[in-house]
């Protein structure tokens, strides 16, 4: 398939309707929260549009944001890599190695330079010149800068890429950082999470291949329509911190009956990403759906600042930032209007009672 080739004969070629076209459409326009009308603007620009080179590098990481993109649902990784874009280098999906590996990247570089979407996965060691990471005799700190030269934007897949992740948590042997910690003279936005959501990831890339340009991004370079919110904004257990419900153990009667993981460590409140909006596995569920409260993954540091299981506090999660201040200041609020809302309603039971 050549890169001359429009999205839209591609399709076409493929038998692909355009009534499934149109469905695609409208299913990625609602994931990137745009109104209604957006999805016939997206089909027309999509139809339209040559397929982009995307360069996919992989460094510190455990292929956790890897395997997560290729679970996206909507849209998926087949309808991006074989309708949407020409992926033309990523080792975990590739079928050349070594030598002929390498030279396909080049090649992909040469003949699509200033264009192509640069994709990193993983954090970049600088400890001894580079050595801890090396990729046929160059440092992932050199390939990086080579790649990021030529390319138009520059996305940061999960946390380890976006702000250094776990290899980057102390005491942090190899030197490791952050792509924007290398990249310095391009846009590079950070899809963090650990692994980000996978709707998510593909979201981004559908939104470059539309609009030619990376989505509105917050002051972390995370792009809002995913991470405009905290986890605690939307979670389904919200009312229950709302009136003072706390699970004090996962297996008492609170932590059956659905209440509040506030008290057993949820970073939600201080968390922002699209873990209860999108979910995972095709919108089954998330991890405090299913019992466990949320780590704080797709956040800075979210490893160092630990204290995985005990609640909130302004001494271990609030420092660094003024977001971080700031959402500490809503935790406390919240917590105040819990109480208020416990004495409210064992004051009616006290009436009732009379």
């Amino acid at each position: 398939m050549s890169h001359d080739e429009s999205i839209g004969e591609s399709l076409r070629k493929q038998g692909i309707s355009r009534r499934a076209f149109m469905k695609f459409c409208a299913a990625t326009a609602s994931l990137l929260a745009l109104p209604p009308g957006m999805a016939k603007v997206m089909a027309e620009t999509l139809e339209r549009a040559r397929r982009p080179s995307v360069i996919y590098l992989s460094y510190q990481e455990c292929t956790g944001c890897g395997e997560s993109l290729t679970r996206s649902f909507s849209p998926t990784l087949e309808n991006l890599i074989f309708n949407m874009m020409s992926l033309d280098y990523y080792e975990t999906l590739q079928a050349a190695a070594g030598t002929a590996a390498e030279a396909a990247r080049k090649t992909a570089m040469k003949e699509n330079w200033g264009k192509y979407l640069l994709v990193v996965d993983g954090a970049i060691p600088l400890g001894i010149d580079g050595a801890y990471c090396t990729i046929a005799g160059e440092s992932a700190a050199d390939i990086l800068t080579e790649a990021a030269k030529g390319a138009a934007a520059v996305v940061s897949v999960g946390t380890c890429a976006a702000f250094g992740g776990i290899p980057h948590a102390n005491p942090n042997p190899t030197g490791a950082v952050a792509v924007s910690a290398v990249v310095k003279d391009k846009p590079v936005v950070n899809v963090s999470g650990c692994p980000p959501v996978p709707e998510v990831i593909t979201g981004v890339l559908a939104h470059y291949l539309t609009f030619g340009s990376l989505p509105e991004l917050d002051h972390l370079g995370r792009p809002t329509v995913f991470f405009g919110n905290t986890i605690h904004d939307r979670c389904y257990r919200r009312p229950y911190y709302d009136e003072g419900k706390f699970a004090k153990t996962f297996d008492d009667e609170g932590a059956r009956n659905g209440w509040c993981l506030y008290e057993l460590g949820c970073k939600g409140p201080v968390t922002y990403n699209a873990c209860p909006t999108v979910k995972w596995n095709q919108g089954t569920s998330y991890p405090i759906e299913s019992g466990h409260g949320c780590l704080g993954c797709s956040e800075p540091d979210f490893w160092d600042k630990g204290s995985f299981y005990s609640a909130l506090s302004t001494r271990n999660w609030s420092g660094g930032t003024v977001l971080g201040a700031a959402a500490a200041a809503g935790v406390a609020i919240g917590v105040g209007a819990a109480v208020v809302s416990r004495r409210r309603r064992a004051q009616r039971e006290k009436e009732k009672q009379s």
